[in-house]
């Protein structure tokens, strides 16, 4: 492994994960006056697919997490925010592939 490669890999093992690291770029622009905020922290709306997405009371309006269930949507949405909270979101992560391609193409 090169020198700048083990460098990369040695400050990405370091860094902690924050909360911006989860967000997809969608924002909800039109927030409805009625929504059932959760633990004054997001909300959950019906998508026009079918599925589920938690939208974060700070940033406003930042989609978060997406899933087939509001159940399981209000789960992963409560206990990611906790292990951010926490600090112990990288204890329970891992990086599958690093996305770096090796050799020539």
């Amino acid at each position: 492994m090169d020198l700048t490669r083990r460098k990369m890999t040695e400050t990405q093992q370091k860094r902690k994960a924050k909360l911006s690291d989860s967000f997809g770029g969608t924002v909800e622009k039109d927030i409805p006056d009625d929504a059932e905020w959760i633990d004054e922290a997001f909300y959950i709306k019906k998508t026009r697919f079918g599925l589920f997405t938690s939208i974060l009371k700070e940033p406003l309006g930042q989609h978060f997490i997406t899933g087939a269930t509001y159940e399981g949507v209000l789960t992963m949405s409560r206990w990611h925010l906790k292990c951010l909270q926490e600090g112990t979101l990288d204890d329970n992560t891992r990086v599958v592939n690093s996305g770096v391609v090796g050799g020539k193409l």
